[in-house]
């Protein structure tokens, strides 16, 4: 053999047991990683808090439903509801923001849990349930509406025992001013 033959055959050599070591070490996957006690907390803590969120908005777009079965049935309300049920979508807009993204503490791809994103998406879909029922007098619709405000508002006050701080600030605002709406909906329109 020439040493042009033994370089070239040492050169493969080499090159073959370099390649054999690297795919072993590729080959195996690693284990997966067993969340902390933290991580299994925090966990639990993003979860409760999108469920929160969804439970609040859900009350919240169900009363801007009823606003809105109001004014398709006596529009002659509408000068008085329509500030009103703009005030409501707005806070149904805020009580949706900011949700937070529950990511798994566990490596299992296929026990990937739901996020809030996906509760929010299921939330914004337009439910298939029959149209709310509306009273044929105003007034009596005037009242109804006025009761889904404190129903609203007894939700959202309910909610503040498990809110994080910053959320429970925003629901107390908005449990006072459906207090304040209930108020407008029927005693105001007394003075």
């Amino acid at each position: 053999m020439t040493t042009t033959g033994r370089r070239a055959l040492l050169t493969a050599g080499v090159s073959a047991a370099a390649a054999a070591a690297l795919s072993g070490c590729t080959s195996e996957e690693p284990a997966p990683r067993k969340p902390g006690a933290a991580e299994l907390e925090a966990e639990r803590v993003a979860r409760a808090e999108a469920a929160l969120r969804l439970r609040s908005v859900t009350a919240s777009r169900t009363l801007l439903e009823r606003y809105d079965a109001a004014l398709a049935a006596h529009p002659a309300l509408a000068p008085r509801l329509n500030p009103l049920r703009r005030s409501v979508a707005a806070h149904a807009v805020a009580l949706g923001e900011g949700g937070t993204t529950v990511r798994p503490a566990t490596a299992a791809p296929t026990a990937a849990p739901a996020s809030s994103a996906s509760a929010s998406a299921s939330a914004s879909a337009k439910p298939t349930a029959s149209p709310v029922p509306v009273a044929g007098d105003p007034r009596a619709a005037l009242r109804e509406l006025a009761a889904a405000e404190r129903t609203a508002s007894d939700a959202h006050t309910a909610a503040l025992l498990t809110a994080p701080p910053e959320y429970a600030r925003l629901l107390a605002s908005v449990a006072a001013a459906g207090a304040a709406h209930a108020y407008l909906l029927t005693e105001g329109a007394r003075a």
